[in-house]
């Protein structure tokens, strides 16, 4: 499996301002029925990508898998992209304590809350970047609480050869349904591992499919119930989870995006110049294509673009 040529891709999302295009988005969709059959593909959705935190779900499942008695909102936690809000930093704090670990633990790097709002908050209050503010410490409290459970090593938990990385990349492949095609390493400096937006979408529909108290079952049941732990009251991946029963979502950076729905329906895309921005758009018609239907659909794909502060053109799909 290696990656395809970006230039081959199709066109995703328009950037609409006045009734002009001024700019595209490329990128590759797969969009998968309740049989787990490929329902529609655009570009190359069997090249290899770096799902980035859409593999979240996976590494909380490993640390069940490492023996870490976690559920609700920590298991919620251990599979987050916070945002940054008080309730979320709360917690990675009270997760790290149970364990006796610390701040000074964490091998995230020192960041701002991910929330723009959050942000600017944070810096009004005098505060400074942080390892506990960064989105991935949930996920990096979680995995330290593996580790001291087991008597692991703390200092190199994110070795790609350390024990609880090895269960991680098990995790992946299983629910992937392929091997590992490239190994990396993500932001937050954990060990990132490529795959293919059809074997990530097979495997988000393998948690929301697998036996109540499994392991896959677990953490998807968990971001279910606590969404607002997984992202935070401001993000789409909250939204779709509070507001559309049984599914499962979580997007990645570099604008990758997974989602099952619980009778086993998913998508996953990839965005190639990693715009954000677009993510919404396509996002929304992906569901539609689902047959999604949903006020929260409406609201996912709202990305309007302002002149003047008035509004003047939109980013929308192209498919």
């Amino acid at each position: 499996m290696t990656s395809s040529p970006l230039a081959t891709h199709p066109v995703l999302a328009e950037v609409v301002r006045s009734g002009f295009v001024e700019g595209r988005h490329r990128g590759s969709l797969v969009v998968l029925a309740a049989d787990g059959g490929v329902e529609l593909a655009l570009g190359d959705p069997s090249a290899a990508v770096f799902p980035r935190s859409s593999n979240k779900p996976m590494q909380a499942a490993a640390v069940l898998r490492a023996g870490l008695d976690l559920s609700g909102e920590r298991l919620a936690m251990a599979a987050a992209s916070h945002s940054g809000e008080s309730f979320h930093l709360d917690l990675v704090r009270r997760m790290l304590a149970e364990y006796e670990l610390s701040a000074d633990h964490l091998q995230t790097p020192p960041d701002l809350p991910l929330d723009p709002a959050e942000a600017e908050a944070y810096l009004a209050a005098g505060r400074v970047r942080d390892r506990i503010a960064m989105n991935c410490s949930g996920k990096h409290a979680a995995m330290l609480a593996a580790c001291a459970a087991n008597g692991w090593p703390l200092k190199t938990y994110l070795d790609p050869g350390h024990p609880l990385q090895l269960l991680v990349r098990d995790v992946v492949e299983e629910a992937a349904g392929e091997r590992v095609a490239h190994l990396g390493t993500d932001g937050c400096g954990a060990p990132l591992m490529a795959l293919s937006l059809t074997g990530l979408a097979r495997a988000f529909r393998s948690f929301v499919l697998a036996e109540p108290g499994t392991e896959t079952r677990r953490v998807a049941d968990a971001m279910r119930a606590h969404p607002e732990y997984v992202a935070g009251t401001r993000r789409p991946d909250t939204w779709l989870m509070r507001e559309v029963p049984g599914a499962l979502a979580k997007m990645g950076a570099e604008a990758v995006q997974a989602v099952a729905l619980p009778d086993g329906r998913a998508l996953a895309f990839k965005i190639d110049d990693g715009a954000a921005r677009a993510m919404g758009p396509v996002l929304a018609r992906a569901l539609e294509l689902l047959g999604v239907s949903s006020p929260v659909v409406t609201r996912i794909g709202e990305a309007p673009l302002l002149g003047g502060g008035e509004r003047v053109g939109e980013i929308r799909a192209a498919f």
